[in-house]
Formats: C-alpha cells, sequence, structure tokens
C-alpha cells in the first residue's frame, strides 16, 4: 500500500505539548497579565447586572492587540459563573461579520427564540418587524442583557446608527427586561458619525486600553509558552525577542502571539527540538509577506495592473520609474487584458494608494523648472507578489508578456 504524503509529516514529534490554540488570540487565559485594571472597572460597572440594575453603556477604545476583546470574553466567563444566582445574557457579536441593522436585529432575537421554525429569517422582513420579534422576546422574563459589540465602527459606516438608536431606546419598550451596550472599536472617531441622540445615550461611560509595552508583552507570552510547551522547548531569548518585535509596532499582544506560534510550526516542520531566535526572524518574514499577500488579493483590478506592469518593468532592469513611464505600460496591460483604460490623474491617484498601503514606494523629485515628477518602484518581493497577480483570473492573458520597454531618463 502506497504511503501517504503525510505520513512523514505526522510521525513527526510535536513541539507543543498541549493545544496549539493557547498561542492564538482567541484562547482566554485563566488570567489576562496586565488588564487587571480593565477588568476591575469593567467588572465593577457589570456588578449591577448581577442585582438585576441596568448597567451603563460603555465604549471601549484601543488599538489592535492591546486586549479589548480578551478582556470582554474573560468577564463573559465570570458572568457566566454567576449565573447561579442571577438572569443575566451577556451576548457577543462581531459587526466585522454581523455588519448591517438587519442582521444585527435578527442574530440577537434569534438567541431568545428556542422554536427553529418561529426564528427570524435571514432576509425579508421589514427591519421594524425585526424589532417588535425581539423585543417581544426580550421582555418574556425579567433579565439583563448585555450585548457586545466588537468593531462597533465597521457596523456605522456600513450600515449608518439606525441599529443603536433602536438598542438604545428599547429599553423605553421593554417592561421585564434591561438592555445594556458595550462597544469595541479601534477608532476613537467613529462616534463623531453617530446622532447626538444616540451618542448621548451610548457613550454613558468610556474606557481606553492602551499598547502592551515590551515587558508586558514578554509576560503575556511567558504565561502562553509554559501553557504550550515543555520547558527545554523554548530559548529564553525567545520571547524576549517576540515582545519588541511587537512593541515596535504598537505593542500588539496578536502579533506576539503569532510571530511565537509560527516560529514554532516552523521549528516542528523542520523536526527541531528547539525554538530559537532564528526561528522567531523567520516567523516575522513569513507574516510580513503574509501581509503582502492579503493586501495584493484585496486591490482592485486597475491597481493589481499597475502593480504588475510596475514589478514587469523593475525586472527587465528600470529600477524607478515616473509616473508617464508607469501609464505607458499600464495602458499596454489594459490592452492585453481587454480593460478600460483610465486617464493618467486617476492613475497618479491610484500610485498614491499604493503607496499608502507600503506596496510601491512613490517619492516626488522636483526638477527646477522642469518641473516635478514621482519616482516610483516596488516595496514588495516582486517573484511572490506577481504569482499573486497572475492568478487572478481577468488578468491571466498577461502570463509570459513582455512589455515594450520605454523609460523615461532621470
Amino acid at each position: 500500500m502506497e504511503d501517504s504524503i503525510f505520513e512523514p509529516y505526522l510521525a513527526m514529534k510535536a513541539i507543543f505539548k498541549k493545544d496549539r490554540d493557547i498561542l492564538r488570540p482567541s484562547y482566554i487565559p485563566e488570567n489576562l497579565p496586565h488588564r487587571e485594571r480593565q477588568i476591575k472597572q469593567l467588572a465593577s460597572i457589570l456588578a449591577m447586572a448581577l442585582r438585576g440594575e441596568r448597567p451603563s453603556n460603555v465604549l471601549i477604545f484601543g488599538k489592535t492587540g492591546t486586549g479589548k476583546t480578551a478582556t470582554v470574553k474573560y468577564l463573559q466567563k465570570e458572568v457566566e459563573k454567576a449565573k447561579k444566582w442571577s438572569r443575566v445574557d451577556y451576548l457577543y457579536m462581531n459587526c466585522e461579520v454581523t455588519d448591517t441593522q438587519y442582521s444585527v436585529l435578527q442574530n440577537l432575537g434569534n438567541r431568545f427564540i428556542e422554536d427553529f421554525d418561529e426564528r427570524i429569517p435571514f432576509t425579508g422582513w421589514p427591519t421594524e418587524r425585526v424589532y417588535n420579534m425581539l423585543r417581544e422576546k426580550l421582555d418574556e422574563e425579567r433579565r439583563v442583557v448585555v450585548v457586545v459589540l466588537d468593531e462597533i465602527d465597521k457596523l456605522i459606516y456600513k450600515s449608518g446608527d439606525d441599529v443603536l438608536y433602536h438598542l438604545t431606546r428599547i429599553n423605553e419598550d421593554l417592561k421585564k427586561a434591561k438592555v445594556s451596550i458595550l462597544g469595541i472599536s479601534n477608532d476613537l472617531k467613529f462616534t463623531e458619525f453617530l446622532d447626538p441622540r444616540v451618542r448621548s445615550r451610548l457613550s454613558d461611560e468610556k474606557m481606553v486600553f492602551p499598547p502592551y509595552n515590551a515587558e508586558e508583552l514578554k509576560d503575556i507570552l511567558g504565561q502562553r509558552a509554559d501553557l504550550a510547551f515543555d520547558d527545554d522547548v523554548i530559548d529564553e531569548s525567545v520571547t524576549s525577542l517576540c515582545a519588541a518585535l511587537a512593541a515596535q509596532e504598537h505593542g500588539d499582544a496578536r502579533r506576539a502571539l503569532d510571530l511565537l506560534r509560527v516560529a514554532a510550526e516552523i521549528a516542528e516542520r523542520n523536526n527541531e527540538n528547539k525554538i530559537t531566535d532564528r526561528h522567531v526572524l523567520r516567523a516575522k518574514n513569513q507574516l510580513e509577506l503574509d501581509c503582502v499577500i492579503e493586501a495584493v488579493k484585496s486591490l482592485p483590478t486597475q491597481s493589481k495592473l499597475i502593480l504588475l506592469g510596475i514589478i514587469m518593468n523593475e525586472e527587465m532592469g528600470a529600477t524607478r520609474m515616473t509616473t508617464g513611464d508607469v501609464y505607458s505600460m499600464y495602458k499596454q496591460l489594459c490592452r492585453r487584458t481587454g480593460m478600460s483604460i483610465l486617464t493618467q490623474r486617476r492613475i497618479t491617484d491610484l500610485i498614491s494608494e499604493l503607496d499608502m498601503l507600503g506596496l510601491v514606494s512613490a517619492r516626488v523629485k522636483s526638477f527646477g523648472r522642469g518641473g516635478r515628477t514621482k519616482e516610483i518602484q516596488s516595496s514588495v518581493p516582486a517573484l511572490e507578489t506577481r504569482r499573486v497577480l497572475e492568478r487572478d483570473e481577468l488578468l491571466s492573458n498577461v502570463k509570459n508578456f513582455r512589455l515594450k520597454f520605454q523609460t523615461t531618463l532621470i
């Protein structure tokens, strides 16, 4: 019987002593280092719910990886423990996924409907009917409902503040139940887009989570490493290096955890028994490449054409191009793919957007009386990026295509 291609990898000794999800941001440990103050502050607010009273609405702000979601989910576990002496429903919702007024109200309503046949459908009902069903189900018994809206700014930017208007005024329509909202956002300014009535009701209390420093990140990684690995598996310097690299990027704990997890997986794949700084640096390169690939995949087709043209020109020896050079090769690619040709002014705007994403470098160079132009060059790994771009069906015709090369002397 032929051996499976996976057999050599399955036979390797696992470097993780427990579930590797311990090193993922979604894992909630028994205690959260360096978030004790924020936990106590939120617990003091939510304690009212355990007494049957409605807590204040709370908005939590902070950059990515500062422990906002972990803290809120940690408190959810604590509320679940306290359910034996009080009726509190703690409902978590990610608004990056549930991002419309209808879907939020439908999702909440169905949490209180046990009969599958009575459930609110994914679409088709008037919003007012969905709201009325939610209100009726909530008010069937005495309870306090804490609704956690993670990434609340995504909901507002996509669908407006109508759903928050409904949820902040729902207590006026309830007789038995009480509802409190806990919003989480990376964007401090999103409240500026809210109706003043919604803003005043929603912002009873605000909390800001500061970024972690390198020492705090090292403590977090040390806690997770103790859970994930045996004592002799990881070099002492590894957690310090992961923490230092993540602290450079706004103290992002998710970044630090990803670095440690990917470093461990690289060591495991190579059948090595110890995680070292070398694995961390390889993990850093791997994660950065993944970020570039995801950014490139999500580009509009016209921007992909521009980036592909820049890379193709560089492969032919043009290390620096002007906007005119880029526009010339862009038109060739448009004719090849059958795409409509945009104006040079619009292409200049798209180059600026690629520059902001860090995919190209576009520096303005002055020629005195001769005017100014941009010097453009790519800022991404050429081979991997070109492979990603050529996987796009709309760009399949440019594979193995050679540009008619013409460049401006600078």
